[in-house]
């Protein structure tokens, strides 16, 4: 990550760190923007957590970090906060007054377990189907994945 991209989401990345207290919090041996290029490295590259090179710190850390970011909603705001950036440089509100809504059906492999996939009316596709939701400028404003016969 280039350092004008990190010194972007870097400030929601400290704070979090510092709103953090108790058991383990003390000794941080590995730095948040090694932790952010991991999760960018397995993002970008599709691996498996387990299959991340030594140079990053351990697979267990980063995926650590990546949930807990994941649920409290950290990996939310960053993403909301780069999203709202790009509209300025657009020219464009920070909020969005339109969307672009579509869906679309994928077929499952044959180990996904049944109550999670259904069949599409439309094309007859088994399997699930991904919603997004886009402003005008093409940015994700949400995404949900649901079974085929959601309609």
């Amino acid at each position: 990550m280039s350092d004008a991209r990190w010194a972007l989401i870097e400030p929601v990345f400290v704070a979090w760190r510092a709103a953090r207290t108790g058991p383990g919090t003390a000794a941080r041996v590995h730095e948040l923007r090694e932790i952010v290029n991991a999760i960018l490295y397995v993002n970008r590259t599709g691996i498996p957590w387990e299959y991340l090179p030594h140079d990053f710190p351990p697979y267990k850390t980063v995926y650590d970090y990546y949930a807990k970011w994941e649920v409290d909603g950290t990996a939310q705001h960053v993403h909301d906060l780069l999203r709202d950036k790009s509209r300025r440089a657009h020219g464009r509100p920070a909020a969005p007054s339109a969307a672009v809504i579509d869906a679309q059906s994928v077929k499952t492999s044959a180990n996904v377990a049944e109550a999670s996939q259904g069949i599409g009316a439309g094309k007859k596709i088994k399997g699930r189907k991904r919603h997004v939701a886009t402003d005008t400028l093409g940015l994700v404003l949400a995404v949900i994945v649901t079974a085929a016969s959601v309609h």
